[in-house]
């Protein structure tokens, strides 16, 4: 699934510099996990991440895959979340250990993330009916799927392909 993911951040359009993140929470083997999910303004999804828990390093790890493969933003709008902001914060670190020159500034405001929730129920619409999952990597699995499918739904892949279909099978490989 890492190369699925990989193929699609590579054959995704360029973004916007002011990002929304959020998370959401859903079952795996009775336990909540973490879904991490970052949109630009205009709606366009730029990364995402399933964890076992919501605390600094996951927000760090998340921040740093998002940074990896879509630069860096002016902007994060981020929720009341203390793990969220401590997440920037050390990215902010590692960005002047290196002697980058960028600061990623940071909003904090719950009403600005909902366009990123309105993105959630997409995959809650289909995990509802499951009661959750039954493992780690089928959980991640399906979620890749469904935010590469809602990708693709919103014309956020460079082709000349005008079939959602051919585009899912170019990026499976």
């Amino acid at each position: 699934m890492p190369s699925f993911t990989a193929s699609a951040q590579s054959k995704k359009r360029s973004t916007l510099s002011f990002w929304r993140m959020d998370e959401t929470y859903l079952r795996v083997r009775g336990k909540w996990m973490y879904l991490y999910r970052a949109v630009d303004k205009a709606g366009n999804t730029l990364d995402f991440m399933l964890s076992e828990r919501r605390n600094r390093p996951a927000a760090t790890r998340f921040f740093a895959k998002a940074l990896s493969s879509n630069g860096i933003p002016n902007k994060i709008v981020i929720d009341k979340s203390g793990a969220n902001a401590a997440g920037i914060r050390e990215v902010n670190r590692i960005l002047k250990r290196f002697r980058c020159p960028a600061k990623v500034q940071t909003i904090r405001s719950k009403f600005l993330t909902d366009m990123n929730k309105q993105g959630h129920r997409f995959k809650k619409r289909r995990v509802r009916h499951m009661c959750g999952f039954k493992s780690f990597e089928s959980a991640s699995a399906t979620l890749v799927s469904i935010e590469v499918a809602n990708m693709i739904r919103k014309r956020q892949f460079s082709s000349d392909t005008t079939s959602g279909f051919r585009m899912f099978a170019e990026i499976a490989g």
